[in-house]
């Protein structure tokens, strides 16, 4: 093979960075509460697989948001080697638009950050020792409008 040919196969490679999602495959049961309460009135589903080639991962997720809101959602997750990031794009049922996301993984800590519009949020989160958990906080971004970026806790187990 020529180099060109060889840098056109490694090409055809998923960035091994993209194992950093690995731990998300599989399907999670999810529960949270808004800001400021206990009672847990956000509860859902989220499966995770990668899309055959290993260069997107994929969400799908289904939520009752507190009874305001049931929530349908495809994610489509990819890896940008300059960034270091992991941009998303989210297809809901409750936006006309796609939504931009990105997400950052350092260890056991996951950031999930989207600024478009009128949403402008940040989830900080951590996986359990065990890795069998995770839960973390969706808050406004500085500035962010709270009736449109409220803030909410959740957690997740493998289902």
């Amino acid at each position: 093979m020529t180099n060109d040919q060889d840098n056109q196969v490694a090409a055809l490679t998923p960035h091994p960075a993209l194992r950093k999602l690995d731990r998300w495959v599989g399907t999670w049961t999810m529960a949270g509460n808004l800001l400021g309460s206990d009672e847990k009135t956000i509860k859902g589903q989220a499966t995770f697989r990668w899309l055959p080639g290993g260069f997107f991962m994929e969400q799908h997720v289904t939520l009752d948001f507190a009874g305001f809101a049931q929530i349908d959602g495809l994610e489509l997750i990819s890896y940008d080697p300059e960034t270091d990031t992991f941009p998303s794009t989210v297809y809901s049922n409750l936006s006309p638009q796609p939504l931009p996301y990105t997400w950052k993984i350092d260890g056991d800590e996951v950031t999930i950050t989207v600024r478009y519009g009128p949403m402008d949020a940040t989830f900080t989160g951590r996986w359990s020792a065990d890795g069998e958990t995770f839960s973390g906080g969706w808050r406004p971004n500085p500035g962010a409008d709270e009736s449109v970026n409220v803030p909410y806790d959740i957690s997740g187990g493998r289902a």
